[in-house]
C-alpha cells in the first residue's frame, strides 16, 4: 500500500501523483504588459499560429 492507503492520494499537494501535483513542479510565468515583439508567437496579440483562445471563459 503506497502513500498509506490502498490507492495514491490524488488531491494531495505533497505527492507527485494526481492532477494537483502539477502545482509542485509548475513555475508560474506572467507576460502582463510585455510588448508583442518580446512574446513567443503563441502569445502575440495577432495570433500568427491561429491558436484557439479564451476570453473571459469563452472562446474568442
Amino acid at each position: 500500500q503506497h502513500h498509506g492507503g490502498p490507492y495514491p492520494a490524488t488531491t494531495s499537494t505533497s505527492t507527485s501523483v494526481g492532477a494537483t501535483a502539477i502545482e509542485r513542479w509548475l513555475r508560474p510565468v506572467t507576460y502582463q504588459n510585455t510588448p508583442d515583439a518580446l512574446l513567443p508567437p503563441e502569445l502575440r496579440e495577432d495570433n500568427p499560429l491561429g491558436l484557439p483562445r479564451r476570453v473571459d471563459g469563452r472562446r474568442a
